[in-house]
């Protein structure tokens, strides 16, 4: 899906085609976003900047991501972008303009915050996996490759029957914010074999990534650290590392 395989995970109001190109160095992927796409997730998106958070708030969503990606044309590395929505066809056409540019969409099932968990997103989108699965649907027939970004330790939320259900939906990737529990991508690699496993959480150098990278993991992806050079450069040797290992063993 991407090489090398070290992917940027998106961060609120941060994670720009600016942000992308300054990472590129180390990375082969990076997750634009998140970014609201209708009227009800910008609606929960301004409630979270009125409390402070960081948010991409443009005043058209669709043309804000195909000009991000527009800019990422000359830049060695696989965009990607995270959506949320409400609704169905923004994501669509989101995901069209993604299949465009070679572009991954990413679906957020990850996001806890209040605002946006009450109109269906985040955490809302994953406790429900039929509805989860319409959405990966959407994208994938709209031709772009589809992520599902997730998070571990949801209360009532077996992830490896969600692995399983989006792979059968049409996603080619999984996201996995292990939190606590980083053997859950384990447990994820073995319930859906055809799914490329991108290890999200603690990711800061050679231990992590072995960690995950034993469990199976196909890519790991910096959160937080992504904007320190010394960071990407650690996790980028420990990945080459390994799939070097791998390769000669």
């Amino acid at each position: 899906m991407f090489e090398p395989r070290v992917a940027l995970a998106s961060l609120s109001g941060e994670a720009d085609a600016e942000w992308a190109r300054e990472g590129s160095d180390h990375a082969g992927a990076a997750f634009l976003g998140g970014i609201a796409l209708d009227d009800e997730t910008r609606a929960a998106a301004r409630k979270m900047v009125a409390r402070d958070r960081s948010e991409f708030l443009p005043p058209d969503p669709l043309s804000f991501v195909e000009d991000e990606l527009d800019a990422l044309a000359d830049v060695p590395i696989r965009p990607g972008v995270n959506v949320r929505s409400a609704t169905l066809e923004p994501v669509r056409a989101v995901a069209a303009a993604c299949a465009e540019r070679d572009a991954i969409v990413e679906i957020n099932a990850h996001c806890r915050q209040a605002e946006m968990c009450a109109v269906g997103c985040g955490e809302a989108l994953l406790r429900d996996t039929d509805r989860l699965c319409e959405y990966v649907a959407a994208a994938d027939e709209a031709g772009a490759a589809v992520s599902v970004k997730v998070r571990a330790e949801v209360s009532g939320v077996d992830l490896t029957t969600t692995a399983r259900e989006v792979q059968s939906a049409g996603a080619d990737a999984i996201h996995v914010d292990a939190m606590d529990t980083e053997s859950v991508v384990g447990d994820v690699v073995d319930a859906a074999p055809d799914l490329f496993v991108i290890a999200n959480n603690g990711v800061r150098g050679p231990e992590s990534v072995r960690e995950y990278l034993q469990y199976g993991a196909d890519a790991v992806s910096i959160g937080r650290p992504s904007t320190d050079e010394r960071v990407r450069r650690r996790v980028h040797g420990a990945v080459e590392e390994w799939f070097g290992e791998v390769g000669t063993a």
